[in-house]
């Protein structure tokens, strides 16, 4: 192998390292340090337990992740969804929103960080009546035009609320919004002290309990 040889050898190994570790800067090749699993529900078709008067509408179970149930309750037409075995700071099985809401099937996200095998939040879907819904509801039933991310805590520490994201006005951008809540705020999050979030903009007349940001 000649001096020139020798040298081209060196430089194409220069070039191959230097690309390797632009890449790895990007993230290309850098481990991703969450990931989510999908799972699906309808409460259609999950166990239930009736209410004791009218405007209660019971409860479901349905299955969730890696033996993680979902719970569901339901009243004055709206509803409430919690994770996990109940527990002395499980604040998720009483929030909901102010405005009629419905989240009774669909797909839950469930985040995880890179190696673990419990998931530490979830996101899923809800339907929430606007105001102009609710004041098309004094006329006729109305569906909900609202679409809510709700980014919800897990662990034994808590299970609440830490954020929301409205779908639609954020249409592109929502599940990203939510993941940037769950990945950043739901692990540290304190359930009963702090405040939940709403990242990205609100569509006019939908009511969010968390505070902007």
């Amino acid at each position: 192998m000649t001096r020139n040889d020798i040298a081209e050898t060196l430089f194409a190994s220069f070039l191959l390292g230097l690309a390797v570790l632009l890449l790895l800067s990007s993230g290309v090749l850098a481990a991703e340090p969450f990931t989510s699993a999908y799972t699906h529900f309808d409460t259609a078709k999950c166990p239930h337990q009736p209410g004791n008067d009218e405007e209660d509408y019971g409860s479901w179970r349905c299955p969730g992740y890696r033996g993680l149930p979902m719970r569901l309750s339901a009243g004055d037409q709206r509803m409430f969804v919690s994770f996990g075995k109940p527990g002395a700071h499980d604040l998720a099985a009483s929030e909901t929103f102010t405005g009629f809401n419905s989240a009774d099937h669909g797909t839950v996200e469930w985040r995880l960080a890179a190696g673990e095998r419990q998931p530490f939040a979830t996101i899923l879907q809800w339907q929430v009546m606007t105001e102009a819904d609710h004041q098309a509801e004094a006329k006729s039933p109305s569906p909900a035009s609202g679409r809510v991310l709700v980014v919800t805590r897990l662990g034994k520490d808590g299970t609440c609320h830490v954020g929301y994201v409205d779908a639609r006005a954020n249409a592109g951008t929502a599940n990203a919004l939510a993941r940037k809540i769950a990945d950043e705020q739901a692990r540290s999050f304190r359930c009963g002290k702090d405040k939940p979030v709403v990242l990205g903009a609100v569509s006019s007349g939908l009511s969010l309990p968390g505070k902007a940001r």
